[in-house]
């Protein structure tokens, strides 16, 4: 099919798929499945302003892709999987399948993923600890002596 002989409404499908990161193969698999229009992947990747080969495409269509992408980044809360709990709950029927299957690898696995999400290992949120807890002011001070004179920086006691 050829570009042209799309409709605004085919056109509009696809340039809001791609703004939403479905890659061109997802795309043209979704226009088949929902309008029953074969159209190649290169049709498709020509409607995404950040390829080359959209490099003829109509400033209405890039504004619209501009737009839905700064949506679809804004709004990740509407997306269930972006939300710990529902993680944890999908992780907690596919450990009960995985066990009451026998699949005791797998219920494991899911357990460690359970646990590694509940202990923030998927966030960029670190515990800091204090190395110094429980010393007393003349030992830090005394490690700190030992310390700074081993890199030159420390004054004579």
């Amino acid at each position: 099919m050829a570009k042209g002989k799309l409709t605004d409404e085919v056109k509009t499908y696809i340039v809001q798929a791609l703004a939403c990161f479905d890659s061109p193969s997802v795309v043209a698999s979704a226009v088949k499945k929902d309008f029953g229009l074969d159209v190649s992947r290169q049709l498709v990747e020509s409607h995404d302003p950040n390829k080359k080969a959209a490099s003829g495409l109509a400033p209405k269509w890039r504004v619209l892709f501009e737009e839905t992408r700064k949506a679809f980044l804004e709004d990740t809360a509407s997306i269930a999987i972006s939300h710990r709990a529902v993680r944890l709950r999908a992780l907690q029927r596919m450990a009960e399948k995985a066990e009451t299957s026998g699949n005791m690898v797998l219920a494991a696995s899911l357990m460690e993923q359970a646990a590694k999400e509940v202990g923030d290992s998927y966030t960029n949120r670190r515990e800091v600890t204090n190395k110094f807890e429980g010393m007393t002011d003349e030992s830090i001070g005394a490690r700190l002596a030992e310390l700074l004179g081993k890199i030159g920086g420390g004054a004579a006691s």
